[in-house]
């Protein structure tokens, strides 16, 4: 999967740090990648908590592929990774510390459920741990490859599910094997500037493989202004009057995508105006 315009549009209101931006972009990529291994309508969540330099990150997709991310962050930790670099194993230890976890969660509106898998953060990526998470929460043998930059974010992940019961195990076993010999010949640059078609060429020339259309996918945030001055009017007039003589106008920000929402007086005053005031005079001449 690539994401483009999906996660420009996540970043636009939120100035994260390029490690803390690579690092959301893979779990954001991650997350699009397991909503589509899954048959549910609902949301999957991932989210990385840590003693590191990122505190909180979170990504969440829902079936038909609308996502939102968010990170929490030292700002001080983060500018003395972000100096250094290549970015390897040691970087992404600062980021999320020696003692973090990650957890899976997916919840199905249809049943009401939800469903949580939980494993320490391992290894040296994003990726070894999360391949740790479908080794121990899941028992599916994975591998994964994630990527991100300013412009784009990007993930290939390689599974071997269950075979029929009648299968051939050593023959399954070889085709996994070929297939992780397939996938450790690409890395994250490819996944950034190649088509699909070319990475597969690469990576899987000598099996016979079928490419099925793509699905769009969408940034799309809770939040929204109907919500926003519904939080206002919950503050009542005379606080949010107080806010605006103080400052000049109202702003609140989503805390999720950063997106700032703005209210003049003339908004203030529509907000908290009694809708019995605009239906006239009750005169009649």
């Amino acid at each position: 999967m690539r994401l483009d315009s999906a996660w420009r549009e996540l970043c636009a209101h939120a100035d994260y740090p390029q490690p803390v931006r690579e690092l959301l972009g893979q779990a954001v990529a991650a997350s699009v990648l397991f909503a589509a291994t899954l048959k549910f309508r609902g949301t999957l969540t991932l989210q990385l908590q840590g003693d590191g330099a990122v505190s909180l990150l979170v990504a969440q997709c829902t079936h038909d592929f609308r996502l939102r991310a968010v990170a929490r962050f030292d700002e001080a930790r983060v500018a003395e990774i972000a100096d250094k670099s290549p970015r390897d194993a040691t970087t992404f230890r600062k980021l999320v510390g020696t003692t973090g976890r990650v957890a899976v969660t997916v919840e199905a509106d249809e049943r009401s459920s939800r469903y949580q898998g939980v494993v320490p953060l391992r290894g040296g990526s994003l990726a070894d741990s999360l391949e740790a998470y479908f080794a121990s929460s899941e028992q599916l043998p994975t591998r994964l490859i994630l990527a991100a930059d300013d412009e784009r974010g990007a993930g290939f992940l390689v599974q071997k599910v269950p075979g029929a019961a009648n299968a051939n195990e050593s023959e399954l076993e070889e085709t996994w094997k070929e297939a992780q010999k397939g996938i450790e010949k690409l890395s994250p640059d490819d996944l950034l500037a190649c088509p699909v078609e070319e990475l597969l060429e690469r990576g899987f020339a000598e099996h016979d493989m079928r490419l099925f259309r793509g699905s769009p996918v969408q940034f799309e945030c809770r939040c929204n202004q109907g919500r926003v001055s519904g939080l206002l009017r919950a503050l009542g007039a005379e606080e949010v009057k107080d806010i605006l003589q103080e400052q000049g106008s109202v702003t609140v920000t989503c805390e999720f995508c950063h997106r700032p929402y703005r209210y003049g007086a003339t908004d203030i005053e529509a907000l908290f105006c009694d809708p019995a005031d605009s239906r006239g005079s009750p005169s009649i001449h």
